[in-house]
């Protein structure tokens, strides 16, 4: 399968279009609309969503991602292959969390420039086509192997707010651990204490949970958090034991 991961938003073309240029190339390999509002012009908040949703895919999916703020510069086009699924977009920090949390992991620079290629929509016109060649199995004449970057001062984890849903609910980059079991944590002048889940509060009250993708995830009740509490993209938070 190939899962489509981008800031784009529901509106406009560019989907359709890369949409498109997958069918032609790979007619028989069912395309996922993952994600097409990640945090928008933002490879570093979105890279951390990636890596957490990933984990909902089996072996050889592939990923075609698409946050691409810097398209048309000196940025180059990668595909990493990370603990079995590939991922296909910009070096620019998008894939970095997938390697940094990967077992095993490769990368090759996308050794290929069509023809007509348009200067600020390379993921229609790069990284499509070899998402479908590896969706494909012929990927392989189009990549050049390449060192793996050093990722020694990217966090394993980010302690930020990466997006809120459309319910309000502020997903973090903090992958939940078990000495975070019952801390209650502050956010502008917010105390947060921890529940299991919603119900497991009244109605309109803010917490913190484990979320279906192992985050740290803020919410309210039948509410929302990030209206409630005036959450935004990048807002940090203090545990109240700190």
């Amino acid at each position: 399968m190939i899962v489509l991961f981008t800031d784009f938003g529901p509106m406009g073309p560019y989907t359709g279009q890369m949409e498109a240029v997958l069918l032609q190339h790979a007619p028989q390999a069912p395309i996922i609309h993952l994600v097409n509002n990640a945090p928008a012009a933002n490879p570093r908040l979105s890279s951390y969503l990636l890596s957490a949703l990933r984990l909902s895919f089996p072996d050889n999916a592939v990923f075609l991602c698409v946050v691409d703020p810097g398209v048309g510069s000196e940025r180059k086009p990668v595909v990493l292959w990370a603990d079995g699924q590939y991922f296909v977009g910009p070096d620019n920090g998008l894939l970095n969390t997938v390697a940094k949390h990967a077992r095993q992991k490769r990368w090759w620079l996308i050794d290929r420039q069509p023809e007509n290629c348009s200067i600020s929509f390379h993921g229609r016109d790069i990284f499509a086509p070899i998402a479908a060649r590896l969706a494909t199995g012929a990927a392989a004449p189009y990549l050049r192997v390449i060192d793996t970057p050093n990722l020694a001062q990217w966090p394993e984890d980010l302690s930020e707010v990466i997006y809120i849903d459309g319910y309000g609910n502020a997903m973090t980059g903090l992958r939940y651990r078990a000495d975070l079991q019952g801390r209650g944590l502050m956010v502008k002048n917010h105390i947060i204490k921890q529940a299991e889940t919603f119900s497991s509060v009244p109605t309109d009250t803010p917490f913190w949970y484990q979320n279906s993708s192992g985050l740290v995830e803020i919410a309210v009740n039948q509410g929302s958090a990030g209206r409630q509490l005036g959450l935004s993209l990048g807002m940090t938070w203090k545990w109240l034991d700190e």
